[in-house]
């Protein structure tokens, strides 16, 4: 899978307003009603990356969830990656 160039990349983040670039991952974080609420989405995020075989990095912290997506074999960011972004800001 190709790294994507900067212009790329800011092209796909700006389609995309609730992640942000931080280096080689972008990331997003959204805040539920309760740890309840905030298991079920991050399982439904599993789920997600299950099917598309591109697995974030999951941070629970109560009732809030931060997600980050790197391709970490290709060392930075991919389509993949917003793919997989754009499928999991559907879920919010």
């Amino acid at each position: 899978m190709d790294l994507l160039p900067d212009n790329d990349i800011g092209a796909e983040l700006a389609s995309l307003p609730a992640w942000t670039r931080e280096g080689d991952s972008i990331t997003s974080a959204v805040t539920l009603t309760d740890f309840r609420a905030a298991m079920l989405y991050a399982a439904a995020v599993g789920y997600l990356a299950e099917e598309a075989n591109h697995h974030p990095d999951i941070l629970i912290q109560w009732n809030r969830v931060t997600l980050t997506l790197s391709t970490h074999s290709a060392g930075g960011l991919t389509r993949a990656d917003f793919a997989l972004a754009r499928r999991v800001s559907a879920l919010a």
